[in-house]
């Protein structure tokens, strides 16, 4: 049971280790950006990040009509 804990343990180190690799390796980088936004596929299709589309909507708008 210990072995395979030590050896689970290790892949999961590894694994971490080559996620970072080019974080580690090269001096001022940085992981890119999770939001949805940030994705050039997905603003291509016109989908953006709920809190943007929230902003936006919150605007006041002068041509809209009032809801009731």
């Amino acid at each position: 049971m210990l072995k395979l804990s030590l050896i689970t343990l290790g892949f999961v180190a590894l694994s971490v280790l080559f996620l970072c690799v080019k974080m580690l390796l090269k001096p001022g980088s940085k992981f890119g950006s999770t939001h949805i936004g940030g994705s050039k596929a997905m603003r291509d299709r016109g989908i953006h990040c709920v809190q943007s589309m929230d902003a936006f909507d919150r605007q006041e708008k002068p041509h809209a009509r009032e809801r009731i």
